[in-house]
């Protein structure tokens, strides 16, 4: 059954160096004393972090500077660019206005090839959503 997701909870790219926080501002609704994230909570480095260094082959950075080593995979910053919510977030469940987020939503990087950056820990297990 899938989880509220709050403050802290992390999140992992595929393309990047590792798990990284979720942030989540507090705005009055907490589950083990942290604020509930909903679909909304998307703002790159604002929310969702930088994953360290990129290794996406569809980054412009690292395109440019792999093309500049010879071809050799340059890994780069991290910057996500989110053009879309989390998706699909909990309809049924809502907080100010907007769906909350639960562990099983995902979030699209432009590039992430395809592969979205997911919730691998929602630090609240014990709030369940329909």
């Amino acid at each position: 059954m899938p989880c509220v997701v709050v403050d802290g909870s992390m999140l992992e790219c595929p393309w990047g160096e590792g798990p990284r926080q979720l942030r989540v501002l507090p705005e009055g609704v907490e589950s083990n004393e942290k604020p509930v994230a909903t679909v909304e909570h998307c703002v790159p480095l604002v929310n969702i972090p930088s994953f360290g260094e990129c290794i996406s082959t569809s980054n412009p950075e690292v395109i440019a500077a792999t093309a500049a080593a010879g071809g050799v995979l340059q890994p780069q910053p991290c910057i996500p660019v989110i053009a879309t919510p989390w998706m699909p977030g909990v309809p049924t469940v809502m907080l100010n206005g907007l769906p909350v987020l639960d562990d099983t939503s995902i979030c699209e990087c432009a590039w992430a090839e395809g592969v979205p950056i997911r919730v691998i820990e929602s630090l609240a297990l014990e709030i369940h959503v329909p």
